[in-house]
């Protein structure tokens, strides 16, 4: 099969959607497929790259959050698109919107990806909570881009169920992104200035809707808490608002951005992995760390699908309630022998989120939309600039 994903930004960043299109492209390739990118950036054998597009008014506010648009142009992405044998849209932006509208005028297969959630849009410029704002993205999202798939690849059933509150006719296909094959039970001696502590850990964007700042108030509450060791493994807008909120901890919070081989390090060190975050399309940074033998302690916000991974209510706390999670973290710690046993539950219980597996099923979803090509025209998912 010769596959094109349409995206954004897919080199050099270090977002979960480019991350997600890395490990997707690899493994198809592994499998004997050709796969080729279009995107903001360089061009080069396998990949249509796209002149960078700037968003009056809010440029500053999307390269803050490391993200590009990218430039929408119709020669390029028709040699591109004509290429395929099927085309996936993997983000709602004009370039993919461009790629639909070829791939439909010329008969080729064509499936989409909701990988970016409203709240998480809006939530950049404090506007997460406004539900008004947030109903009419999606309205406006489906209007724009997604009445125009037969499928949609949803990574969790939380988002499929969002979608069809909203009204979204395509078929909603539930496939996880997939936990890399790095992430497996592992324990390794803790560093000099860990030694002797129990680590908490959370990765993740130093964003606002991530709630990093409810995770250091929990462990400013626990009874535990010159005990523990703190790691806030990311980067972001919020890292110096974070470090001085974290500056009354006993030991010094420990916040830098790590590289893939770092953080499996970071995680084999570390006790318990805790994931305060409002709003995941999917969470990979919690299926992670379960992966490599942490137990998590989970946000039960309804915008998140992070407490799906949940084995038992020991491992969910009240969304945004510091408290509650400083009294679970603080459970964890008292019963270390509980702990350890789980981990291996856990660690188990990925497995079904293998990438191998979601490499399949993205397969079979790639099959049924060619299948599907003889019988749909433009006429039925007609798209117009």
């Amino acid at each position: 099969m010769k596959i094109l994903l349409v995206l954004e930004i897919y080199d050099g960043a270090t977002n979960g959607n480019t991350i997600s299109a890395h490990q997707l492209r690899d493994n198809l390739v592994a499998r004997g497929h050709e796969v080729r990118i279009a995107a903001s950036g360089d061009s080069r054998e396998d990949k249509w790259g796209f002149g960078v597009y700037h968003l009056p008014f809010f440029d500053h506010l999307v390269v803050k959050q490391g993200f590009t648009f990218g430039q929408p142009d119709k020669e390029k992405m028709t040699e591109a698109v004509l290429w395929a044998d099927i085309v996936h849209v993997m983000m709602p932006f004009p370039l993919g919107k461009l790629a639909v509208k070829i791939a439909r005028k010329h008969n080729i297969p064509c499936t989409g990806a909701f990988h970016i959630q409203p709240e998480n849009i809006w939530s950049s410029v404090g506007l997460g909570n406004c539900m008004s704002l947030v109903d009419f993205t999606y309205w406006f999202a489906e209007k724009y881009i997604y009445r125009h798939f037969r499928i949609i690849h949803c990574p969790s059933r939380m988002i499929a169920n969002m979608l069809d509150e909203h009204h979204y006719k395509a078929e909603k296909r539930v496939i996880s992104n997939g936990i890399s094959p790095d992430f497996v039970y592992h324990k390794c001696e803790k560093r000099a200035e860990f030694k002797g502590k129990f680590v908490v850990v959370m990765s993740g964007r130093l964003s606002r809707e991530k709630r990093q700042d409810i995770l250091i108030d929990a462990v400013l509450k626990s009874r535990h808490e010159k005990d523990i060791q703190l790691v806030l493994a990311g980067q972001g807008p919020l890292y110096d608002e974070y470090r001085k909120r974290a500056s009354s901890l006993t030991n010094p919070v420990f916040m830098k951005f790590l590289s893939h081989e770092d953080l499996i390090d970071i995680l084999g060190e570390s006790d318990l992995y805790v994931h305060a975050s409002d709003i995941d399309i999917e969470a990979m940074s919690c299926m992670e760390a379960f992966a490599s033998g942490l137990v998590p302690v989970i946000s039960d916000s309804c915008r998140s699908a992070a407490s799906q991974f949940a084995l038992d209510d020991r491992s969910v706390f009240k969304a945004g309630d510091s408290a509650d999670l400083a009294s679970h973290i603080d459970w964890w710690i008292e019963h270390d022998n509980e702990r350890r046993r789980m981990e291996h539950e856990y660690a188990q219980s990925a497995k079904k989120y293998a990438l191998s597996l979601s490499v399949d099923n993205m397969l079979h979803l790639f099959e049924d939309e060619i299948r599907s090509a003889s019988c749909v025209s433009e006429a039925d998912y007609p798209v117009t600039l």
